[in-house]
């Protein structure tokens, strides 16, 4: 396919590359010529994205010099860590670094075994998956370009060259980023991820922005650095854009103990947690507009970016057919921030935990080169590189083994899996939670099922406070048998709020894990110590929604 050309204002051209997919990566790869990345080898990012190839798109305009903070911007790149880039002049020899020799490692090869292409379930992995193995000296004798060697040795704090090869075509292939000086660098996981960017960018005695029920973990994060959470009310679809443009213009440090307007988003836009809500793409652009009227940075954390489901069709009616192209299931997914971002003020926090295993601690950033560079050289005198036996799996497996197009075959399959799973705790809370008190949205993505109580038809709404009743509550949903986790436990402003008439009452239940039977019992459990203690007839057979009050109405239940 030949280079398109767009029209621009000043009617001159401009040569717009084909936009990398699956088919042309080998092409990419063969013009770049051979990977050759030894022992702590510095990575050539922009070889990666092909040299030439994004020159034709603006560079990013974010301004970032006045809100970076004094610990980021005095730092110093590792000099040790640059002495690296030496190692890979010809002939060489070092007596620089203070790397061990591989021969004292006792690791003489590392296997494991895998899915084959086609075949992902466990049980076809069990009965006749593939072993992947990786040897010594596998670079050294040309059977592989990554072996133990090297992938058990210091390495550089932006990953394995191997490995954030596959990581830059992979972001290109499903983001295609608009501007043209944007990287990616390796983390250890995205809390780790967000630890960093909260040192490099947050100052004590500031807000960041985030839904008004967010990841709690992030908001003990920013905590003993000074860093407050302010919510934004939600809806189905997350965050409301006129909320966080209103929250915004009205900012009044006078009445947050002096910050300045918050200059950080913070976001998990698809599969939220711990509501659920994915917002949709009209709303992602809605947002992104209050972003650039408000100079906001978005920090787009998208674990649960690959579980966006089949549509939620409900019980007795089969969900769509799988997507049945790559392209099909690129195009299933909601565009991302990183996709339609202009001005390089996103930074997307991606990570294997959901999709392949939480214990990888492998993930990635993708941001414009300065702050890549910077997050880099943190990492070096710090977190460094993630683990060697992480990275040297992960490439075996997603590099040599899968490939990109079966990366995407086993992400379908996952999106699969997790529309059965979802389908069956909604199913059950359709047929055994109280409808008249109980509300919800069917989940688009993630792993979490968010449920609204009306609490306010509980018969003691009048004396007793929302969070009391909350706990009476969770406390006889664990005597019945069952977890779910409490909503406020999420709230943003966690010890400055909440608890009036107006908070609502939620519970998170997740459906990641627990086995089917299970998920709809533990659903019945909940359910039975909802009529419990609102005071409900108890179910008649297994119908959830034909359900009366046993001791007459409750508060605000019409007579």
């Amino acid at each position: 396919m030949a280079p398109t050309v767009e029209a621009v204002e000043d009617t001159k051209g401009v040569v717009v590359p084909d936009p990398l997919t699956v088919d042309t990566v080998q092409a990419l790869r063969t013009k770049q010529g051979k990977l050759t990345a030894g022992t702590a080898a510095k990575a050539d990012v922009e070889l990666f994205k092909g040299v030439g190839r994004h020159s034709s798109k603006p560079k990013s305009t974010k301004q970032w010099d006045h809100i970076l903070s004094n610990e980021t911007t005095t730092r110093k790149p590792s000099t040790i860590k640059g002495a690296a880039k030496h190692l890979s002049k010809p002939g060489i020899i070092s007596l620089g670094g203070g790397l061990p020799s591989a021969e004292y490692f006792p690791f003489d090869e590392y296997s494991f075994k895998v899915p084959k292409l086609g075949h992902f379930s466990e049980h076809e992995t069990r009965q006749d998956g593939a072993t992947i193995t990786a040897g010594k000296y596998d670079l050294l004798h040309e059977k592989s370009l990554y072996d133990v060697a090297v992938a058990f040795n210091y390495g550089q704090g932006h990953g394995a060259a191997q490995l954030l090869r596959w990581v830059i075509e992979h972001t290109e292939i499903v983001h295609s980023p608009r501007y043209s000086d944007w990287q990616c660098t390796m983390t250890i996981g995205t809390t780790s991820a967000l630890d960093m960017l909260f040192r490099m960018m947050g100052k004590p005695g500031t807000y960041f922005l985030s839904e008004e029920y967010t990841f709690a973990t992030v908001v003990e994060t920013a905590a003993p650095y000074g860093i407050k959470c302010q919510g934004v009310p939600v809806d189905g679809q997350g965050l409301l854009p006129d909320a966080l443009d209103q929250i915004l213009t009205q900012w009044d440090p006078l009445t947050h103990d002096g910050a300045p307007k918050p200059y950080i988003l913070y976001t998990v836009p698809s599969g939220q947690n711990p509501t659920g809500a994915t917002q949709g793409a009209d709303r992602r652009k809605a947002l992104y507009a209050v972003a650039q009227k408000h100079d906001l940075v978005v920090i787009e954390d998208e674990p649960y970016f690959f579980l966006q489901m089949q549509p939620y069709v409900g019980q007795g009616h089969e969900p769509p057919p799988p997507p049945k192209t790559h392209q099909d299931f690129l195009s299933a997914l909601v565009p991302s921030y990183l996709s339609m971002d202009t001005d390089g003020r996103v930074i997307r926090v991606d990570s294997f935990s959901k999709v392949i295993a939480p214990g990888s601690r492998v993930g990635w950033i993708t941001a414009p080169e300065r702050i890549v560079k910077l997050y880099s050289q943190h990492a070096d005198v710090s977190t460094q590189g993630p683990s060697g036996f992480s990275q040297l799996g992960l490439f075996k497996l997603l590099d040599e083994h899968w490939g990109h197009g079966g990366y995407l075959d086993w992400l379908v399959f996952i999106r699969m899996e997790y529309t059965r799973r979802r389908d069956v705790i909604v199913g059950a809370a359709e047929k055994y939670l109280p409808s008249n008190i109980v509300s919800w949205v069917p989940p688009m993505a993630g792993m979490f099922f968010w449920v609204k109580v009306d609490w306010l038809k509980h018969p003691q709404a009048d004396q007793v406070p929302m969070r009391e009743l909350e706990d009476q509550i969770w406390l006889k949903t664990i005597d019945n048998g069952a977890l779910v986790l409490k909503g406020s436990w999420f709230r943003a402003d966690q010890g400055r709020g909440g608890g009036g008439r107006d908070e609502g009452m939620f519970f998170r239940m997740t459906f990641a894990a627990a086995k089917e039977a299970d998920m709809e019992e533990a659903v019945r459990r909940f359910g039975e110590s909802l009529r419990d203690e609102f005071g409900l007839k108890a179910m008649n057979g297994v119908n959830g929604h034909a359900n009366g009050y046993a001791n007459g109405p409750a508060a605000g239940e019409a007579k």
